[in-house]
């Protein structure tokens, strides 16, 4: 069943970064946008290329994530030669086996899985990233370049450039140095985290970099930088589009406000649907008193107060008197009436009691003289704040 490219989605994140948010789910599974999860993003790009192959990696809290994607059907990812594929970490019959230790090692335990299908190429992506992508265009160059691999790169500026792992290019364009996370960069192009190897090429240094004992097992520190050492050809491939990382509560709280925005990305775009498995829930309803300004308000909300500038997730409750600012409300959210939620990721199937207050505007003091903090208040899944309460500042309740 031999297959010119196939996917391998590298979706086994803690996301520790997002504290409460991955306490009992994998960050790819984390509601985004309202209507979605974040690893729609990549599967959605992938059947929109015509990627009808694709092997999720799984690894932390995966119970979710494997319901949520099932057969791939809400993707067109149900196919007979083809499919979507669950691919957690296994102990074979004669092997040590272990959990999956760097992105190199979690792609050499599915060997057999990609071989399978004897591909020309594989592409590589990660599960937690907010983009639309065609992949074809990406590997179309990468055949063009007659590349070993091709890395997806971003322009940055100079000082964000610290950040990422940085992509310096010589005079006929091929990568000639890859540097992780330089103090002082000599380009303004950043990996993004998603490359297309040759197969062949990819499985000789894959099965070198396992056999050595001091290696961490990663693309970007090990598997890129063998490439380049032994003269490979290496092609940036230029994105120019909306792309974001939501790895931390302030970039999942900006890509959010993001989707509050049609010329940032377009979710409403025929030519290139961003699909998922939605709740069965009846339409979302507004009461005689509400107010909704600039919000994306999904199936299932009842809204008898003001949502402004806010994204709110399936079976949201929002109480007479109530308000809801700049922030992010997860499926089944509750605020009560004459509560205020501003500046906040409110996780799911929380409860902000009666008359309480989460959050303040960012920067200064807010109407008692507390300093503020900014998006950077997360109330984790099934929490309940006392009615009344008063919660301004943390990163985590």
């Amino acid at each position: 069943m031999k297959k010119s490219c196939i996917a391998m989605l590298l979706a086994g994140g803690q996301g520790s970064r997002l504290y409460a948010l991955t306490q009992n789910v994998a960050k790819p599974s984390v509601p985004f946008g309202g209507k979605y999860r974040i690893i729609d993003f990549p599967l959605s790009n992938c059947a929109n290329s015509g990627i009808d192959t694709v092997g999720v990696l799984t690894q932390y809290k995966p119970l979710q994530l494997n319901s949520y994607i099932g057969t791939g059907q809400p993707w067109d990812l149900d196919v007979s030669d083809g499919g979507v594929y669950i691919l957690p970490p296994y102990l074979g019959a004669h092997e040590q086996g272990s959990w999956f230790t760097g992105t190199a090692n979690a792609i050499y335990q599915n060997l057999a899985f990609i071989e399978n299908y004897d591909p020309e190429n594989v592409l590589i992506l990660s599960g937690d990233h907010i983009y639309k992508m065609d992949y074809a265009k990406m590997l179309r160059e990468h055949l063009e370049k007659d590349a070993a691999c091709t890395i997806a790169v971003l322009q940055v500026s100079l000082e964000e450039a610290t950040r990422f792992g940085i992509m310096n290019v010589g005079e006929d364009g091929y990568v000639s140095e890859f540097e992780e996370k330089p103090k002082h960069p000599k380009s303004d192009l950043a990996s993004m985290g998603i490359y297309i190897f040759n197969w062949q090429k990819l499985r000789k240094y894959l099965i070198e970099d396992e056999a050595d004992p001091n290696s961490s097992k990663d693309f970007g520190k090990n598997i890129i930088p063998n490439m380049l050492r032994n003269g490979e050809k290496l092609w940036p491939y230029r994105f120019d589009g909306y792309w974001r990382d939501v790895g931390t509560i302030t970039s999942l709280w900006d890509a959010n406000m993001d989707m509050l925005s049609t010329t940032l990305i377009n979710l409403y775009d025929p030519e290139w649907p961003i699909s998922s498995r939605s709740p069965v829930c009846p339409p979302h309803y507004t009461g005689e008193k509400a107010e909704i300004i600039h919000s994306i308000v999904t199936e299932g909300c009842e809204i008898e107060g003001h949502v402004e500038n806010s994204v709110l997730s399936p079976s949201v409750r929002v109480g007479e008197g109530a308000k809801v600012l700049y922030s992010v409300l997860m499926p089944g959210a509750v605020v009560e009436p004459g509560a205020v939620v501003e500046y906040a990721i409110v996780g799911e199937n929380t409860v902000i009691k009666a008359g309480a207050h989460v959050g303040a505007e960012p920067d200064g003091t807010d109407a008692w003289g507390v300093a503020t903090c900014g998006p950077d208040i997360t109330i984790r899944e099934g929490a309940v704040v006392p009615a009344a309460a008063m919660i301004y500042t943390g990163e985590e309740v």
